[in-house]
């Protein structure tokens, strides 16, 4: 319902209808101005004359938190209906908003909060429906700092007690590569530096696949793991362009937040694929470092399976025990003599303790 009443608030035509407690309301979209109150009926009598009663009369609450809460409602769809979500999903975002609304959590908040707290309540509906929708999404869309969003997550699902599933490395990888800019049509990126998602997309997924099976996934936070997964990608694809793009700018022409483990996770995916390119017959006899590894990670992904098998080989040789140790026998439960047992000695109280313990030893012979 559009154009066809105008806010006395704001003068917004955007009045919308809002079912509350299953009574129809005309809000106002824009800012949250309720325009009628439906009619709640509290006693037979009243019922008998069809006296109608307000909602704030009927519930006893106030008009203004009534209509604070309404305006957090109309916030909610709105986020659902920007992200494009099935109207279930923004149905069961708002119920979780409603009961955190009264919740300690948001008693007092700040303005900032309580928009976090409204999509936090989308995000955990997402993530409930394995919908790909990363954290960081929600905060560009609510223009708040990802550390504040992501506490408040985790305020609101142990307040409201609720159970929110685990998302696959892969759909993250997906969702958050939709979202950096040099991935679409994208006229002001400088020569060279747009891509095709799917792309940038398919050798992300491969080196994700790497790192997973060298051990870089487990116990990290993905997002982190993920841009700089997705960096190298994009590098992999035109090194000769890209290479001097450093992974904060990389993140900015992407318009996208730069999360400071990312450093550190570039870093250690460098140090595998470095690794694992020795491996490599034809780069065998070449000289490379973190920075020319990037020109050969097509080939590092593509026979992956081969590389790490090798890797594995290399290392089990290099705990295989001598022919020699094998002739020696050693247990580990052999005697270890007078002579040799100060070389275990380390601290002064280990010191003392040996000669308290050698001096009880020579009393008793």
């Amino acid at each position: 319902m559009s154009g066809a009443a105008r806010c006395p608030d704001c003068g917004s035509c955007e009045i919308v209808e809002d079912a509350h407690y299953s009574q129809e309301q005309l809000v106002c979209a824009d800012c949250g101005f309720i325009l009628t109150e439906g009619a709640l009926t509290t006693t037979q009598t009243e019922e008998g004359f069809q006296q109608a009663v307000t909602f704030t009369v009927g519930t006893g609450q106030n008009e203004s938190i009534s209509r604070t809460k309404l305006q957090g409602i109309v916030r909610v769809r709105n986020l659902c209906r920007v992200l494009r979500l099935p109207d279930t999903f923004a149905d069961t975002a708002v119920s979780y908003y409603e009961s955190a609304f009264y919740l300690p959590l948001c008693h007092s908040a700040r303005k900032e909060k309580k928009e976090a707290i409204m999509g936090c309540c989308v995000y955990i509906t997402c993530r409930q429906h394995g919908w790909p929708l990363t954290m960081a999404t929600i905060s560009s869309l609510l223009y708040s700092k990802y550390e504040l969003v992501t506490s408040v997550f985790l305020e609101l699902v142990q307040a409201l007690k609720v159970d929110v599933p685990s998302m696959s490395l892969q759909a993250l990888a997906k969702s958050h590569c939709q979202s950096f800019r040099l991935f679409r049509t994208s006229p002001s990126a400088p020569e060279g530096y747009a891509e095709d998602l799917d792309k940038v997309l398919e050798r992300t997924l491969q080196i994700l696949e790497l790192a997973s099976e060298t051990w870089l996934v487990t116990g990290r936070h993905p997002i982190p793991i993920i841009t700089a997964a997705v960096y190298l990608s994009w590098q992999s694809l035109k090194p000769a362009q890209r290479l001097s793009c450093t992974l904060s700018r990389f993140c900015k022409l992407c318009e996208t937040e730069l999360p400071s483990p990312a450093v550190l996770r570039l870093k250690e995916l460098k140090e595998r694929c470095l690794k694992l390119a020795t491996q490599l017959p034809w780069l065998k006899m070449q000289t490379l470092n973190n920075k020319t590894v990037v020109y050969h990670l097509g080939d590092i992904v593509k026979h992956q399976a081969y590389l790490l098998r090798k890797a594995l080989e290399a290392m089990e040789m290099s705990t295989t025990p001598s022919e020699e140790d094998k002739l020696q026998n050693i247990t580990g439960d052999e005697d270890i003599s007078d002579s040799e047992i100060e070389q275990y000695l380390r601290t002064p109280d280990e010191v003392a303790c040996f000669q308290q313990q050698q001096a009880q030893l020579d009393t008793r012979q």
